[in-house]
């Protein structure tokens, strides 16, 4: 069972067509792939957190959204410094304080969307299962337009200041790896030298 997820990945990625998978092998794509289940974890946080409110305690489209948004908010800070590998006290002015206006924003989309899901589904009537599918649906809708919009910004932006350490030590796209090239040379170095042919 050990190797099964190592030979599974390794067949989906094969599967990738080579362009993504080009631009996955940069910087920006192996940040993606890290904040991508990063981002997972707090919206499973903020859509729990949201139907516990909304459809077992009955709260209001607001209430609901805004402490759906705050239990993301929570989880989505620890696992965005782990996505881009942030170690150590985090810079108050730099990183601390940018984060959280940007989680405000998103908290203020998201509370406005779930009081329009509130009110639409009550113009619809609809109650039960469907109510509460609509105003999950459009909450995670939401979310989904929102993680793509912080992804941009946390990686140019909030989490660009180390860019100078981070371009040393990325490889560049379509860069050989490091045990193909001591291969390769071994190769060449064990080919006998081509000598011209002498003229008659």
């Amino acid at each position: 069972m050990p190797r099964v997820q190592p030979k599974f990945a390794a067949a989906t990625w094969r599967v990738v067509p080579r362009p993504i998978r080009r631009r996955l092998a940069g910087t920006g794509g192996k940040r993606l792939v890290r904040f991508a289940p990063a981002a997972v974890l707090a919206a499973a946080a903020t859509q729990i957190t949201y139907f516990v409110m909304g459809s077992l305690l009955h709260a209001g489209g607001l209430t609901s959204g805004a402490v759906g948004w705050f239990a993301g908010f929570v989880v989505s800070y620890a696992v965005s410094r782990w996505a881009w590998e942030r170690k150590g006290r985090p810079d108050l002015l730099r990183e601390t304080l940018p984060f959280l206006a940007i989680a405000l924003t998103v908290g203020f989309v998201l509370t406005l969307t779930s009081k329009f899901a509130y009110t639409k589904a009550n113009s619809l009537g609809l109650t039960g299962i469907e109510r509460a599918a609509f105003v999950q649906g459009l909450y995670l809708a939401a979310n989904c337009v929102t993680f793509l919009i912080r992804f941009v910004i946390f990686h140019y932006v909030l989490f660009a200041y180390r860019g100078a350490t981070d371009a040393k030590d990325a490889e560049p796209i379509g860069a050989e790896s490091p045990a193909v090239l001591p291969a390769v040379s071994a190769t060449a170095a064990s080919e006998p030298a081509a000598h011209p042919e002498p003229r008659g």
